[in-house]
């Protein structure tokens, strides 16, 4: 289906408002049974803000954003996965949702000042980093053009916001985890690439919030 823009952005800014759906829409994409391992937060933690950018595109849908991370990032222990814009918090940002700003410009060129904070969803301890992420949803009222951070972003994949609640984009593939065991997890197709883990979970929540549509 196709989500009226006005319509759609503004019941999602009320949604955001209110008490969120929160963990129990995370686990169900979450690629562990033991889904309390994103919510044990050691107190050595590092904090990460991440942004799920929502715009309009001339075929009439919203579309949201998402990045390839470049692969060939040393330190970066989600290296050629999907992901949100984003990344850590750093000390000259005053607040979480500056971080998610600053990083959505300096990754893909989206000027923070056209990005309108429609609120934020639950965040969530990512283990196998060791960050806290907490994300957030914008939404600018035009297509963007791009300007990947290259060393961050090997590339960029817009995808209709309505293939989140489509079954027919659910899908599962053997991942190996941190621990080095091989499962299947669960995850979305988009646009021939996995999407699984925690930008998953995230997806998930944000996907609930448009079934209240």
């Amino acid at each position: 289906m196709k989500y009226d823009s006005t319509n759609t952005i503004d019941n999602i800014k009320s949604a955001l408002a209110l008490d969120l759906p929160g963990q129990y829409y995370q686990n169900l994409m979450s690629p562990v049974e033991a889904h309390e391992k994103y919510r044990i937060i050691p107190k050595d933690h590092r904090v990460a803000c991440v942004m799920a950018l929502i715009h309009p595109k001339p075929d009439g849908q919203l579309y949201i954003t998402y990045i390839e991370r470049a692969s060939s990032h040393p330190d970066d222990k989600h290296a050629g996965q999907i992901g949100l814009p984003g990344g850590k918090f750093e000390d000259e940002d005053e607040s979480l949702v500056i971080c998610a700003l600053r990083e959505v410009e300096e990754e893909i060129g989206v000027k923070g000042g056209d990005i309108i904070i429609l609120g934020e969803l639950t965040s969530l301890y990512v283990f196998a980093s060791n960050f806290l992420v907490y994300p957030f949803v914008g939404y600018i009222d035009y297509e963007p053009k791009y300007t990947p951070q290259i060393e961050e972003v090997a590339g960029i994949i817009e995808v209709p916001l309505s293939n989140l609640s489509d079954p027919q984009f659910k899908t599962s593939k053997p991942k190996k985890l941190v621990n080095g065991l091989e499962i299947a997890v669960p995850g979305y197709n988009i646009d021939g690439h996995f999407l699984w883990g925690a930008t998953a979970m995230i997806s998930s929540e944000l996907e609930r919030l448009l079934e209240t549509q």
